[in-house]
């Protein structure tokens, strides 16, 4: 009886490859009002590289993603016209210059953008028409509406990838722990029966470009790439 290749094998899940569901607990969003927050805990999200803060407003709890420096029992501000460290506030309120993170690319979509562990976007200036430019992490400029929400600071946790694992052991139990495919392995050097660009006899590597309604065994490469060829 034949086997499943590794797309095909992904592409239908199974015990080996799903999403650990139990993992997303905690959802990260904002208020549906205005006032005062204090932090009432720490918490590790095993489904979040960052540590998580549990925020309460009034009898409503909300999570948001922990910023350097930020202890127990502090209080945080919701839409102030003068945000401090911690605050949340609305983009045209925050001064130019100031880190932010868990940004709206929406109002009132509690937050979509730089939610990573040690990770901020800078704001550079107010435009007009209620218009807002962030500076991104990969240095890309943003246009916003001055209405979207964030968090002023940088995400704790920004160590994680300095410490080296060391010997492919403990990288083999970080992945495993996680469900990721490792080790990689390049399509090409695979045998024929186990990948659709494998036994590339001379290396003469096919097309990796396939349909967008492809079924997973022949879901490989590019999948529907908007442009190919050389950017002029």
């Amino acid at each position: 009886m034949g086997k499943r290749i590794i797309s095909q094998a992904r592409g239908k899940g199974s015990l080996t490859y799903q999403v650990r569901k139990a993992a997303y607990v905690y959802t990260i969003g904002y208020p549906g009002k205005d006032g005062e927050a204090e932090i009432t805990d720490l918490i590790h999200s095993p489904a979040h590289s960052a540590p998580l803060i549990e925020l309460r407003i009034d009898n409503e709890f909300f999570y948001n993603p922990a910023f350097n420096n930020c202890v127990v029992g502090q209080k945080i501000k919701i839409n102030s016209t003068d945000p401090k460290m911690g605050d949340i506030s609305i983009l045209k309120n925050i001064p130019p210059g100031s880190s932010i993170y868990n940004i709206e690319l929406n109002p009132g979509d509690k937050g979509k953008m730089i939610r990573t562990a040690g990770s901020s976007a800078t704001l550079l200036k107010q435009q007009e028409h209620n218009k807002v430019l962030v500076l991104m992490p990969n240095k890309k400029e943003l246009k916003l509406s001055g209405d979207c929400r964030a968090t002023i600071g940088v995400i704790a946790g920004g160590g994680r990838k300095l410490k080296p694992f060391m010997k492919a052991g403990v990288k083999h139990y970080k992945m495993k722990a996680r469900n990721k495919l490792w080790p990689r392995t390049s399509a090409v050097k695979m045998n024929a029966v186990d990948h659709p660009f494998g036994s590339g006899r001379g290396k003469r590597i096919k097309s990796k470009i396939a349909k967008r309604n492809a079924p997973p065994g022949n879901r490989v490469g590019h999948i529907r790439p908007r442009r190919t060829g050389k950017r002029k």
